[in-house]
């Protein structure tokens, strides 16, 4: 962790439920990210049930619910959570064709490549990476050494690419320019699953093209 922001803490919550996409559903253990120190934070992604997420949120301002993409499973929570916090939720436009699967009513706010929020002392940037999803982002945090890549980029390769609204190609472009050109020691938190780094995914990226996934 950085000494320029020494209360600054990146808690993980693990919440299960469902996916569902192209007439299929999966059971899926998804990770909430809560970023922040003890007076404020933001959250990245709402997946599932809002209650574990309240609890690690712990009475905090909850200055915005960031969302990597809109697929339902990391989506369903942003309702309750917005109610109980009045934090504004942010999405790519260009995953709106998702959310509409969910909600009648659009996000609070509309996420653009290369916004910053700031939060603790700490500024996440945000990246647009589409391929898993056509909104799809990461948002890199230089000053704790971290990138929360939601379904872009995980241990072991890029996130899934076979179904509606995704690209193989696309997240392959994604990765190689937005993503691995971070320090390798960057920590990356993804969206199910463990955490990798830059470092340990970057050589590794002509493998997966040559397997197609």
């Amino acid at each position: 962790m950085s000494a320029a922001a020494p209360a600054v803490r990146v808690d993980r919550v693990v919440t299960s439920g469902t996916f569902s996409l192209d007439g299929g559903t999966w059971d899926v253990d998804n990770n909430v990210w809560v970023v922040g120190d003890d007076r404020e934070c933001v959250v990245i992604d709402a997946a599932h049930d809002a209650g574990p997420i309240l609890e690690a949120v712990a009475g905090r301002t909850v200055k915005a619910i960031l969302l990597t993409h809109a697929h339902d499973d990391h989506i369903t929570a942003v309702g309750d959570l917005r109610a109980a916090t009045g934090a504004p939720a942010y999405l790519h436009p260009a995953d709106r064709v998702l959310w509409d699967k969910v909600y009648d009513e659009a996000p609070d706010r509309e996420l653009a490549d290369g916004d910053t929020f700031e939060v603790g002392g700490v500024t996440l940037q945000t990246l647009h990476t589409p391929g898993h999803a056509p909104g799809a982002c990461c948002f890199h945090v230089p000053e704790l050494g971290v990138v929360f890549t939601g379904d872009t980029l995980f241990h072991g390769g890029p996130g899934a690419t076979g179904r509606s609204f995704s690209d193989f190609p696309t997240i392959i472009g994604s990765i190689s320019t937005r993503l691995l050109g971070l320090p390798p020691e960057t920590v990356v938190h993804t969206g199910h699953g463990d955490d990798t780094s830059i470092g340990a995914e970057r050589g590794d990226i002509d493998a997966w093209i040559a397997r197609g996934h």
